[in-house]
């Protein structure tokens, strides 16, 4: 039987990444060919980064993984993932209140737009990890070294340092 080529959509906002997206990212591109980042632009206010620079930094962290790229969209998930031409949406769970709420999106997803949403598991060491979290405790001046790659920290204490020194 021949292979078919799976294309999915990793979406989310990302602001910052964490190890426990990228632990999804490096399990999820060994159940497809191909896996598409896809950076919303949120209207969301208290961004830490804007688009471009979470794509940049996504883009410096998975150069290495081959089938693997980054991008950001506007508007809808599913709409993007037809564009794409994608075949599922990959989201990472972390906790049982993800799972209610992702359930109701992946039953929406598939009604409004027939795509098929595909759950990996955090791994336990990331599974209280969300990225308001991490701009929280940022924001205080705790230690994410467990939590975040070393260049997502660096440029976060860039960008409060800078945010400091502007207020």
């Amino acid at each position: 039987m021949a292979h078919k080529f799976v294309r999915a959509v990793f979406p989310g906002s990302f602001d910052p990444i964490t190890n426990g997206h990228l632990d999804v990212i490096n399990r999820g591109i060994k159940l497809f060919d191909e896996l598409i980042i896809a950076v919303g632009r949120s209207p969301v206010k208290n961004q830490l980064f804007t688009p471009r620079e979470r794509v940049e930094m996504i883009a410096e962290l998975v150069t290495d993984i081959p089938g693997v790229s980054v991008e950001s969209f506007d508007g809808l998930t599913v709409e993007y993932a037809a564009k794409k031409k994608a075949d599922v949406i990959l989201r990472g769970l972390r906790s049982l209140t993800d799972v209610q709420y992702e359930f109701q999106l992946a039953m929406t997803n598939r009604a409004v737009a027939g795509i098929e949403t595909i759950f990996v598991m955090t791994s336990e060491q990331y599974g209280f990890t969300s990225s308001t979290l991490i701009r929280e405790v940022a924001t205080l001046g705790g230690d994410l070294s467990n939590l975040i790659p070393e260049s997502v920290r660096n440029r976060i204490r860039q960008r409060l340092k800078k945010v400091a020194l502007d207020s």
